[in-house]
């Protein structure tokens, strides 16, 4: 934790502290990958993949990356959206 954010971060107060400490914790539980999983999400949401036929490197057209920036950009989380008609 302190590596990954409290080098990074100068806390204000308590209050401040525990808001940032927060958002890292979910940050870290639901958003950032471990190797030790393979590398999986330990609590993942529901994923949605986009591929198109049997190639890997191919994705449907009506699907785009979108991210999520964490800690104030500290961090970032990426997802898979449907593009809306």
């Amino acid at each position: 934790m302190r590596r990954e954010c409290l080098d990074f971060m100068i806390p204000l107060g308590e209050k401040h502290l525990r808001r940032i400490l927060a958002e890292w914790v979910t940050h870290y539980n639901q958003g950032r990958p471990h190797l030790s999983l393979g590398p999986g999400i330990p609590e993942p949401a529901a994923v949605f993949l986009p591929l198109q036929g049997h190639d890997r490197h191919t994705f449907s057209q009506d699907c785009k990356v979108t991210a999520r920036a964490v800690l104030g950009g500290l961090h970032h989380e990426y997802r898979w959206e449907r593009i809306a008609a």
